[in-house]
């Protein structure tokens, strides 16, 4: 007697077999891992005792099946969005470095399991407006701030409310809490020696907005610095490097044309050297040769602009990644120390 056929073992399924199955889930994943539920969905969450090497596979798995996790249903489950939210002023400069900034974000805080939202305000809004709105409606887990203040109300008002967020820049508000700057103090200094041993005697700064804390720690460095060499130094009185390409244009041309014309700038932004130096040249100066410009730029473009500029980088991918663990820190450990770092300019940058 023929003993009965065993029925064969079902192949384990695939990614393109999940695309046609519908929508990928948990479970989905599961299947074609060989972990349980549970661990994919922790895998998912970087949740700590999870390996490394399981946390790659399971997010490989998942971008190949094109998994999404249902926000609404994680928020029910959680209590969490798994979203953080980069507040922004409407008017920036992609050039200058907002751009790479939410890129390197958003690339770290994807590979943790989380998705980065970008909250835009208006200069007519108050910049307490997306804070509030984001604390009131729960439409994230965490916040990260820019364009700080000494004293800072959106710092002030989340830290009495216990909510998770990191700051690109410092405060000097007295109060711990997660950031990542540079050192504008040691590139005012830098700024004024390098300009000082170039031969410059008058140099002019095109600075930062002022009030926000990374423009007063440079202006005041650079002040200092020019002091105790004996140079004269000036900040530029009616424009920043948030000014129109324009206004700077007509700052420069009117501060040149001058009695006593400075011969250095320290400039604070890509855009603003551009604009600076297109104003020199066209007043008929030669950059390197009868006027010099010591510039910030945190997007490699001003040695191809002009060579004779120095030039001093800001690594906005190390900032963002410091950022993005700062604040995920923030979220998983709140009772943890501050992640703050603070990038050193160096004379190597130059």
């Amino acid at each position: 007697m023929t003993p009965p056929e065993r029925p064969s073992k079902a192949p384990a399924p695939t990614p393109g077999a999940a695309r046609r199955g519908g929508k990928p889930t948990l479970k989905t994943i599961a299947a074609l891992s060989g972990l349980a539920v549970p661990t994919v969905s922790r895998a998912l969450s970087d949740a700590p005792d999870i390996g490394a090497a399981t946390k790659a596979r399971v997010r490989q798995i998942a971008r190949d099946v094109g998994y999404e996790p249902n926000r609404a249903g994680l928020g029910l489950r959680t209590g969490r969005t798994n979203v953080v939210s980069l507040v922004l002023a409407a008017r920036f400069d992609m050039m200058n470095h907002t751009a790479l900034l939410i890129t390197t974000l958003a690339a770290e805080l994807r590979r943790a399991g989380y998705n980065l939202i970008v909250t835009p305000y208006t200069p007519e809004q108050d910049p307490m407006d997306p804070v509030r709105q984001v604390v009131r409606t729960g439409m994230a887990d965490a916040l990260i701030l820019n364009q700080m203040l000494p004293d800072d109300p959106r710092v002030r008002f989340l830290a009495e409310r216990g909510f998770p967020f990191a700051t690109h820049g410092r405060t000097d508000c007295g109060i711990a809490h997660p950031w990542y700057d540079y050192d504008n103090e040691a590139f005012g200094r830098i700024a004024i020696r390098e300009l000082a041993a170039r031969g410059c005697r008058s140099v002019a700064m095109i600075a930062p907005p002022r009030g926000q804390t990374y423009a007063e720690h440079m202006i005041a460095a650079a002040a200092a610095e020019a002091g105790a060499i004996g140079i004269a130094f000036e900040v530029a009185p009616d424009i920043d490097i948030a000014s129109p390409r324009e206004a700077i244009e007509e700052s420069v041309a009117r501060r040149l044309a001058g009695h006593a014309p400075v011969d250095g700038f320290v400039c604070a932004s890509n855009t603003a050297t551009m604009a600076a130096v297109a104003s020199a040249e066209a007043a008929g100066r030669k950059v390197g040769a009868d006027i010099q410009f010591f510039a910030k730029e945190t997007a490699s473009i001003l040695k191809l602009f002009r060579r004779e500029i120095v030039v001093v980088s800001e690594d906005l991918v190390r900032t963002g990644e410091f950022l993005s663990r700062a604040v995920l820190r923030a979220i998983r450990d709140p009772e943890a120390p501050p992640m703050q770092g603070l990038e050193a300019p160096g004379l190597d940058t130059l």
